[in-house]
């Protein structure tokens, strides 16, 4: 027990004597802190050094108990030395700088200890002005004090002690007179439409005194922005010819009979008393071909897009004392869109959104920091159909079952397998969202340990005014006439959908956090940094409780409504009908390590668990427009239950009507990242690094279509509920990535960069594709193991680079040009970017309703063993690769098994400033977005039953160039 009590005795004296083996202090001048002054401690051989902080403060941890000499240097100040003793006392040592003078410098005061303040008598000066020659942001000494000295009013060299204002004022200006045509997806080509793109902007900031506060010595800083654009782009699609409006279908493949007999039309020609009236008012809609020939494309036209947006930024920023800042931000935008459709439908979109928040940091001593944080935010979305209290199409045509209210008037949009435009347009909506959040931290510096520890809490409102589907949509596959468009004549659609009433929303939620960090520095060549997290998002709950779920058996043969209020409630589950998960708890780590001293090789582990905790939202969304409160459905078209254009919403009987479940024990998904990197300095300036980053996701998003069964095949449960999307959170996914960089610092001018990535991911559930969507869907959901494939994000490969050059810098690069050559040349600065990958993956898709339900895009073809590649007819996918699914089973084609179009970006930029004056500098600025004109393509159609398969679906921006203009003073 002695020889216990002893080593006791000894490991808090070493613990004693540690904690006094430090010294700190304060730089100021004239008060002011001084950020970046150099701190020298000496005693005999032993040498430590440091520099000041934001705060003028710093810190040297390790030095042993005696005498030491503290050195102070910063440029344009006098060197001060005093000799410290560091005897176990905390109180920080005062430094008053003085600027320095034109003689001797100052002479070393010895005997100071403790929190003594330095008083130096403040020498004669040769120029009065000096005391104000040290120049913004910690740059040099503008040498006021002799005869090169910058002009008065200029810099810091004023007559007086007021801080100069600063700003800009610019503008981004673009032109189609620059810009190349849109990538035509038909061939042919068409005139350039004119258009223009402007923005203007403005800043400025400075003091901002306030006559009635003493000392108020508040800084501000105000940014506008100003944006008027109007865009062009060329749009393509396939449209009806008049001779298959008028019942001529000769021209398309395959026979196609009456689906109420089941007799073959002759020579594909449709009377024309069978086309419906529905059909005929909604083909008015549709525009004439304009290009001749063509069986993928036959109509192209320019649409235009307009956008008027106008941001504004403010802060405010003001110092009490030395131990307390505050910070205030209001942030603001309003945005309005109009945007043309293919059918020239112009709908219109307004945005406006505020944000404010403040800070308040205080020191409690030079080691131990607090900040607290407010914020509030609001987002008020509002969309306006083209057809909203303008023209009742649906109403007009005889469509009866949807939304005919005023608001929602339009038609109902239409979908075709064969490739025929779809028929669409927003519904409209007036969204309102807001968050009101508070946030805290506290640092503390404890010798070699920064420790941090915080956490917030948000609550969030999402008050919605709008409906998913108020129109409904009808899907044309022709699964009962065998031709999508002779089905559309003849009003018999294969599927349909719907979900209105109940547009109001008000959904709530809580958010928190907590977290505690801390750097340790275990020695000069190792340093740790671990932390933990922890976050739990409360499930979104309905402020009328008017949220609806489906409770089902575990063997998913029944089902019953569950809703979270009124007398069918269950009250196994929350309001949210969705259990919380409050074991979120992520630990991370990283270490960096120097293996030696001498060395530039550092490496860095770390390893982290991140969690998806957005997960609740779209649930929510999603629940708030089940049946009973609103009319909501998605059912096929059979012999039993044939739907007819005129009247296509009508629910099966029995059975329920639902279309979206959610498990209620539904997880966050979480992803485990752990990652290695290396780094070493090689000759010529150059840094080559080679890291490895993996990823293992677990719980993440599922969806599937229970109880449904292949084409051909019998029901297995009569019965059983079906027709809806059930979401669960059993899936997983994997990355691995490896990549290596090469990088040239900045030399004679010119700095790049160049980094090779391969990497591969794998997952089998909706990852990537979102939660809502039909091709997130499984395609069987008793099989989820055949949905692995790879991730539609991955990108196997991918080379991008980065380069810049400054032209004048270092005598190789003309920094000896003078005159007016020099002027000519020099600082001109030209970048690059650019990035070349492989394709991304896609999914081949049969497009037909899944048996015992009308939900279409999630059903896959049969892989033939053809090359997929290897097309004869000018399309880049080989459609004899596919098949329709065999009788009787599902699709055996994997999913995201097709490798998409390369890709490849390029941007580049030429920049330079010009000196207009003492106060005044031009900015020019020109940047070029793909400026080799060269079309990439994001991805093909890969439906197998459409035209335009393995045709290109979209192209990305062809060459556009923006100028720049900006005067700062």
């Amino acid at each position: 027990m002695a020889f216990t009590a002893i080593q006791r005795g000894t490991v808090l004296l070493l613990s004693i004597a540690a904690a006094s083996a430090q010294h700190q202090g304060v730089v100021r001048f004239h008060g002011q802190p001084v950020p970046g002054a150099v701190i020298t401690a000496t005693e005999g051989a032993a040498r430590q050094s440091t520099i000041t902080n934001r705060e003028g403060a710093y810190q040297l941890p390790g030095l042993g108990a005696g005498e030491w000499t503290i050195r102070v240097e910063m440029q344009g100040f006098g060197t001060q030395e005093r000799l410290v003793t560091v005897d176990g006392k905390f109180e920080p040592v005062q430094w008053a700088l003085t600027i320095a003078p034109d003689g001797p410098p100052l002479p070393v005061v010895a005997g100071a200890r403790g929190g003594a303040v330095l008083e130096v008598e403040q020498p004669t000066l040769v120029n009065p002005q000096a005391a104000d020659s040290m120049l913004i942001a910690g740059s040099a000494n503008n040498a006021a004090r002799s005869p090169f000295a910058q002009p008065v009013a200029f810099g810091n060299v004023r007559r007086s002690r007021q801080a100069r204002y600063h700003g800009n004022l610019g503008a981004i200006v673009g032109d189609s007179a620059l810009d190349a045509r849109s990538f035509s997806l038909t061939g042919q080509d068409s005139p350039k439409p004119a258009y223009t793109r402007f923005t203007g902007v403005a800043s400025l900031g400075g003091p901002a005194r306030i006559p009635w506060i003493p000392h108020s010595g508040f800084t501000f800083s105000v940014n506008y922005q100003w944006t008027r654009t109007r865009n062009v782009t060329l749009l393509a699609g396939l449209m009806p010819t008049a001779a298959q409006r008028a019942g001529d279908l000769s021209s398309s493949p395959g026979p196609f009979s009456d689906p109420a007999s089941g007799v073959a039309f002759p020579d594909n020609q449709i009377p024309q008393d069978r086309i419906t009236p529905q059909a005929r008012s909604l083909l008015a809609l549709y525009p004439l071909p304009n290009l001749p020939g063509g069986s993928r494309f036959n109509y192209q036209v320019p649409s235009a897009s307009a956008i008027h947006q106008d941001n504004f930024q403010a802060r405010v920023d003001h110092r009490i004392g030395n131990r307390d800042h505050v910070a205030a931000r209001l942030d603001g935008q309003s945005s309005r869109n109009d945007s043309a459709s293919i059918f020239n439908f112009v709908d219109r979109n307004q945005v406006t959104g505020r944000n404010a928040a403040t800070t308040w940091r205080h020191s409690v001593d030079q080691r131990l920091f607090f900040t607290l944080g407010l914020e509030f935010s609001s987002l008020r979305t509002r969309t306006m159909s083209n057809f909203s209290d303008r023209e009742n199409i649906s109403g007009n045509a005889g469509i009866a079952g949807n939304n005919q209210e005023p608001l929602n008037w339009g038609p109902p949009n239409l979908a075709f397998a064969s490739g025929i435009a779809s028929l669409s347009d927003v519904p409209p909506a007036f969204n309102r969202n807001q968050s009101v959040g508070i946030s805290q931290k506290t640092s503390w510096n404890r010798g070699r340990h920064n420790f941090l520890v915080g956490g917030d809490f948000r609550r969030k409102q999402f008050n919605w005014l709008s409906d998913a589907d108020p129109r409904g949509t009808l899907v044309f596959t022709g699964a009962r006439t065998g031709s999508d468009f002779a089905g559309f004549l003849l009003g018999s659609p294969d599927s349909s959908s719907i979900s209105f009433g109940h547009a109001d929303k008000y959904l709530r939620a809580s958010a928190y956090s907590a977290f505690v960090n801390d750097d340790w520095r275990l020695a000069p060549g190792l340093t740790l940094n671990a932390g933990l997290r922890w976050e739990y998002s409360t499930p979104l709950t309905e402020r009328y409780g008017r949220l609806v779920n489906l409770d089902l058996s575990p063997d998913f043969t029944s089902a019953t409504l569950q809703l979270a209020s009124g007398a069918n409630r269950n009250t196994d589950f929350p309001a949210s009908l969705v259990n919380p998960y409050r074991r979120a708890v992520a630990p991370r780590v990283g270490v960096a390590w120097r293996p030696r001293a001498a060395s530039s090789l550092v490496v860095r582990v770390a390893y982290g668990v991140y969690f998806d905790t957005a997960l609740y939202d779209d649930i929510a969304q999603r629940m708030a427009q089940q049946p009973p409160l609103s009319n909501t459905l998605v059912v096929g078209s059979s012999d039993s239950h044939p739907l007819t254009i005129a009247d296509p919403f009508r629910g099966a009987l029995g059975g329920i009507s639902n279309s979206f479940a959610a498990d209620p024990l539904v997880k966050p998904g979480s992803a485990q990242n752990w990652q290695l990197l290396v780094q070493r300095d090689i000759p010529l300036g150059m840094v080559l690094s080679a890291s490895y980053l993996g990823i293992k996701g677990t719980h993440t998003v599922q969806q599937s279509l229970p109880n449904t069964y292949p084409a051909g095949s019998s029901n297995p449960c009569p019965g059983c509920p079906a027709g809806f999307v059930y979401l669960s959170s059993s899936g997983n996914s994997t990355r691995q990535a490896g990549q290596v960089q090469l990088r040239r610092r900045m030399r004679s001018g010119f700095s790049a960069d160049l980094s090779y990535a391969f990497s591969k991911s794998l997952d089998n559930s909706s990852l990537g594709a979102g939660v809502r969507g039909d091709s997130g869907i499984a395609q069987n959901w008793l099989d989820f193991r055949s949905e692995r494939g790879l991730s539609s994000f991955d990108q196997r490969h991918l080379l991008t680079g980065q380069m810049q050059f400054t032209s004048g810098m270092g005598a190789s690069a003309g920094s000896l040009l003078s005159g007016w050559r020099g002027a000519a040349f020099k600082r001109w600065t030209f970048t690059t970017q650019w990035s070349a990958g492989t394709g991304l993956p896609l999914n081949p898709l049969y497009l037909a309703a899944v048996p015992g339900t009308g939900i279409t895009g999630s059903l896959r073809p049969d892989y033939t063993g053809a090359g997929l590649y290897s097309s004869l007819d000018g399309h880049n996918l080989n459609h004899n690769a596919y098949a329709v699914p065999v009788a009787g089973r599902w699709g055996n084609a994997g999913r995201n098994s097709i490798t998409g179009p390369k890709q490849l970006t390029l941007n580049s930029s030429i920049s330079r400033v010009f000196q207009l004056g003492d106060r005044y500098s031009g900015d020019l600025r020109l940047d070029a977005v793909n400026p080799l004109n060269h079309p990439t393509f994001p991805g093909w159609n890969t439906s197998i039953t459409s035209l335009q398969f393995g045709s290109p679906s979209s192209a990305n921006p062809m060459r556009s160039v923006q100028t720049t203009f900006r005067v700062r003073f």
